[in-house]
């Protein structure tokens, strides 16, 4: 299939949170997470930074007729970026990354929505299994920002139910880090 795709690194890795169906699990190396404040939003979210010390788990989904409007439209504090050669895929891909101008200014702290942390997590769990998980956690910097916890009022407008042993799990690494 020619058709471009995108490298999902947060909550489109979470494939109930969009209709990009044909999908597949793909590590992408010289790249990392990191949480970033934006002026866009009242809280934290994912972004990702070129490190060649790095790779992450993520997925490349197809943009069916290169129709991108409703994905940049969704990614509206990110700016797409050309990344193809990067990944095993014939056609064009892309990445989003939080644009310079909707970056809040340094020490200005927002927190991370947990609502948001829990579809990222259930995602990677989808994905990768517990393991995929762990190294969401592990390979994602910026959590020093904090984690506001929302589930009983969820603020993240893509929410999802997780279980109970979803939700075990996200504590559980919550508690891991400090």
């Amino acid at each position: 299939m020619n058709d471009p795709a995108f490298f999902g690194y947060g909550s489109l890795v979470n494939l109930a949170t969009h209709n990009y169906a044909a999908s597949r699990p793909v590590r992408l190396g010289g790249w990392h997470r990191i949480w970033r404040t934006s002026t866009h939003y009242d809280a934290a979210f994912l972004s990702v930074e070129r490190s060649e010390d790095y790779a992450i788990d993520g997925i490349l989904a197809h943009v069916p007729g290169a129709d991108w409007a409703a994905l940049d439209e969704r990614e509206a504090a990110y700016d797409r970026h050309d990344i193809t050669g990067t990944l095993d895929h014939a056609g064009p891909v892309a990445i989003y990354q939080v644009s310079p101008k909707n970056l809040a200014e340094e020490g200005q702290k927002k927190p991370i929505l947990r609502s948001y942390l829990d579809v990222v997590a259930q995602g990677f769990l989808q994905q990768f299994g517990e393991q995929g998980v762990e190294d969401f956690f592990s390979t994602t910097t910026g959590w020093e920002t904090g984690v506001v916890d929302d589930r009983d009022a969820p603020r993240y407008p893509r929410h999802q139910s997780l279980t109970a042993v979803e939700t075990a799990l996200v504590d559980h690494h919550l508690k891991r880090l400090g």
